[in-house]
């Protein structure tokens, strides 16, 4: 029953998003998304190291740059290694929705005046019912790895990622009424006489400090 309800829940947007979808737009955009998501990574490890005096990622690369490389290629060499008792493919399929799921998102993110993928009304419900998706993905590798304490940490963070959820789209709801819109190019242009960002200051610091702490 659990993966019936999932399978039909990613059906529905699926068919939503493949309206008005231009996917040949998908590569040039989603490319740099993971390359500066890999350097973002590298800086994040440099600024931890600095920060607590120690050596940071200094050798591979200018300046350690490249180590977004060599830990993609380590994670590609590495050995899977899947419990005995699991039930191997919900196991592997697990992290696999997760990465296309917040890979999927990106298509409803407009990025200039003509380059976005997919542009729907209710682009920001979808933004939303795309990433609570990733609670499947959570509650599937937990259940599957047929541990009861992987389960009891799945069903734990799972929570957590519900209760993000639920004060973020309460955060947004003041943006939308703003724009008078849900689609996203359309709250992009109802910011042309004044960014949203400078009365609702207060709402993006929350949303960035609920985001940290999902994370």
């Amino acid at each position: 029953m659990f993966l019936i309800i999932f399978i039909i829940k990613l059906a529905i947007i699926f068919i939503l998003c493949c309206f008005d979808c231009d996917w040949f737009k998908f590569l040039p955009i989603i490319l740099p998304v993971i390359l500066s998501i890999a350097f973002l990574t590298v800086y994040e490890r440099k600024v931890l190291s600095a920060m607590q005096r120690r050596r940071g990622p200094n050798v591979i690369g200018l300046f350690g740059f490249l180590q977004a490389f060599a830990d993609g290629v380590k994670l590609i060499l590495k050995e899977t290694i899947i419990p005995s008792s699991s039930n191997y493919i919900i196991f592997l399929l697990a992290p696999i929705l997760i990465f296309t799921l917040s890979l999927f998102g990106w298509a409803l993110i407009p990025f200039s005046n003509n380059v976005v993928i997919v542009d729907i009304d209710l682009g920001v419900i979808m933004v939303l019912a795309i990433s609570s998706l990733s609670v499947y993905g959570v509650i599937m590798s937990g259940w599957a790895s047929n541990s009861k304490y992987a389960l009891f940490g799945a069903l734990r963070s799972s929570a957590q990622m519900i209760s993000y959820e639920v004060s973020i789209g309460l955060l947004i709801m003041p943006v939308i009424l703003l724009s008078n819109t849900t689609n996203l190019t359309g709250i992009v242009y109802a910011q042309k006489e004044m960014y949203h960002a400078f009365p609702f200051f207060y709402i993006i610091y929350i949303v960035f400090y609920l985001y940290i702490g999902r994370n």
